[in-house]
């Protein structure tokens, strides 16, 4: 059964009791439904070399690249604050697995949430389509 837009964004939240932000202590939280169906968590690790960190977007994306389901559906992100956008690392980790079709959810609650596509946080971005005009 597919889950509601409500359903991941409360996923989402809940989720971000499993950030590991020792440092920062912002936690970030990113769900992300495929096509199939399937969803996958993500939460922003932190690391002592903050270089190394891992966004929550990243983290779930990866989940979902991992195990095979490359279709991205929607992707939500939560944070520590009213709304948390992706970080630009992250908006250019999107424009490699996001259709034009796939949503970005920024929510801070069911009540309170923005619904973006790719173009709009990240427009003239370089993907695959970029290395096939050579």
């Amino acid at each position: 059964m597919k889950k509601s837009l409500e359903d991941l964004i409360n996923i989402a939240i809940e989720n971000k009791k499993n950030s590991y932000s020792p440092y920062s202590n912002f936690r970030v939280s990113s769900v992300v439904l495929t096509k199939k169906g399937n969803i996958y968590k993500g939460v922003n690790i932190e690391n002592a070399a903050y270089s190394v960190t891992l966004c929550a977007e990243r983290s779930a994306l990866s989940s979902a690249i991992s195990a095979g389901d490359r279709e991205i559906d929607t992707i939500v992100i939560t944070g520590d604050s009213t709304m948390t956008y992706p970080c630009g690392v992250c908006r250019q980790f999107m424009a490699e697995f996001l259709d034009s079709d796939s949503k970005i959810v920024i929510a801070n609650s069911i009540n309170n949430y923005k619904i973006y596509g790719l173009d709009d946080i990240l427009p003239y971005n370089f993907s695959k389509k970029d290395l096939e005009e050579k």
